[in-house]
């Protein structure tokens, strides 16, 4: 260690570490802390801060001795003067042999609650026996009778000395230590530490270069501003590598951050946002979107549907009447439907929304284009939990109506939407009940080489959009949120999201922007 770096070494020290390295001189370089706070006349507190510190910076050495303190409480005091319950139940039977086990109590004068732990104790040190209700005498209870058990000489030894160091303990202590520390209530170990602090070599180097007691400031005061005795003072330099405590400051759960990046980028784009019920009419989740009400996706097995309350109340019935019209027929659109004979009750049932499509469906039926909505919000869906779905997740719904609008401008929509969110996206054929010329979005990842599919889109079908009276097209888009978080947040299993791992989240950065891995 050259001289430089000695002399930034000791205007890093606080002058408490100072005067405990010189308090270390003076006592030839080795102390307890307690002979460090008579010689400096510090209190022990600040001798073992700045010993903590000291051995950091690896100037001196802390030697730390624990040991146990092994005493009697008062319970443990009272059995070493009177004898443990099994031994009262010992000495009577030593008188009579044996004693039928509804007269241990009265006979040996112990409590009902003592009876039953020392009749268990009495036959596990097989001082006896219990034969047919019989509490019968062995010849080891007959051996006993004067001699001391293992924990009742470790009781005695208590007694008389008061404490014992559990270090290296004979045989009989240990024995006798393994029985008693089995009762509750009768023995009380306490550590004993003490510390002995040691300079090093690099410490020593450092005393031999000269440690300068002088008070050095580490903040300016108001005073010293105004008066100008700042200028007469010595500033202790700080060591920025020092060690010092992790802290974890609160941040936004990743997924609420992804949310409200979708949300931004919407609102950015000009978008209105809307919101809707989680709890939904099949009507508005699925009739309304032209969902034969035989359709797979209707089944139990995939909705959740709702027994309190079971129905949920339609709305005016000429709107019900051209949706009926349309799944019948297919009313005044020109299509054919789906050639059944509608169900209004069927229509009536009340599930949890399986897609945030039917609030797309309810904003047409109350504004007139031209329009741009969007929506966020839960769906929910009869899934088997797995790494990659969750019967509970996020999806983010568009629309966009207007004249002259067409799959073109659909596709520079999510386009742009994608780019936004840092994502080059591509588009393959796809179909959905309530869209045609539709489509599924996919977007590339670069550190994987591949392309994976995160949302539908397409136009509205006419039997959609003229039942709500809507007489302009219709795009209309979606994804779901927890899949797209997993690309942006890098983890490979779903569940991660919802599993609340400290560790995980502590590591995230706080930032609000959520880098692509």
């Amino acid at each position: 260690m050259n001289d430089d770096k000695l002399l930034k070494i000791i205007d890093e020290l606080h002058i408490y570490e100072k005067k405990v390295l010189k308090g270390l001189e003076s006592a030839g370089y080795e102390a307890t802390p307690e002979e460090i706070v008579e010689s400096q006349k510090m209190d022990i507190k600040s001798v073992m801060s700045a010993a903590g510190i000291l051995e950091s910076r690896g100037l001196i050495k802390v030697q730390k001795d624990v040991k146990d303190i092994l005493s009697l409480t008062d319970d443990g005091q009272t059995y070493a003067k009177q004898g443990l319950p099994e031994r009262n139940i010992l000495k009577v039977l030593g008188e009579k042999n044996s004693i039928p086990m509804t007269d241990i109590g009265k006979e040996s004068g112990l409590e009902p609650n003592e009876v039953k732990i020392a009749i268990g104790w009495i036959i596990r040190k097989k001082w006896a026996l219990i034969d047919k209700g019989i509490v019968k005498i062995t010849e080891d209870g007959k051996k006993a009778l004067d001699t001391d058990f293992n924990d009742e000489q470790l009781l005695k030894t208590l007694l008389e000395m008061q404490q014992l160091l559990l270090f290296e303990p004979s045989k009989i202590i240990k024995n006798g230590y393994n029985l008693l520390k089995q009762r509750k209530g009768i023995l009380s170990v306490k550590k004993d530490v003490k510390y002995r602090l040691k300079v090093t070599k690099e410490g020593k180097k450092v005393l031999k270069q000269g440690v300068d007691l002088t008070y050095t400031a580490t903040q300016l005061t108001h005073a010293q501003l105004k008066t100008g005795s700042w200028k007469s003072l010595k500033f202790r330099s700080y060591d920025i590598n020092a060690e010092h405590p992790e802290t974890f400051p609160g941040k936004i759960h990743p997924l609420t951050r992804i949310i409200e990046e979708i949300r931004d980028v919407f609102l950015n784009m000009g978008f209105t946002e809307s919101s809707g019920n989680i709890l939904e009419s099949a009507f508005w989740n699925f009739d309304c979107l032209f969902q034969p009400q035989d359709h797979a996706a209707r089944e139990m097995q995939d909705t959740f549907y709702i027994k309190n309350p079971k129905h949920s109340k339609l709305p005016d019935d000429q709107l019900v009447k051209r949706v009926s019209d349309v799944h019948e027929n297919g009313g005044t659109t020109e299509s054919e439907g789906w050639q059944y004979t509608w169900d209004r009750e069927v229509a009536k049932q009340s599930v949890l929304r399986t897609h945030t499509t039917c609030v797309s469906a309810r904003f047409l039926s109350e504004y007139k284009p031209p329009l741009k909505m969007f929506s966020v919000g839960r769906v929910f869906r009869r899934e088997t939990i797995t790494y990659k779905h969750l019967p509970e997740f996020h999806q983010v719904e568009g629309i966009v109506a207007a004249e002259d609008i067409n799959y073109k401008n659909l596709l520079g929509i999510i386009e742009e939407f994608y780019h936004k969110l840092g994502f080059k996206v591509r588009f393959r054929p796809a179909y959905f009940p309530y869209t045609y010329l539709s489509t599924e979005c996919e977007i590339y990842l670069p550190e994987k080489g591949s392309w994976i599919e995160l949302g539908g889109s397409g136009m509205f079908r006419p039997e959609v959009l003229e039942p709500l009276g809507v007489e302009t097209p219709v795009l209309a888009f979606g994804l779901g949120i927890e899949r797209l978080a997993m690309l942006k947040l890098g983890i490979t299993d779903i569940r991660m999201l919802y599993k609340s791992d400290i560790g995980w989240l502590r590591k995230l950065p706080v930032t609000d922007g959520v880098k692509l891995n």
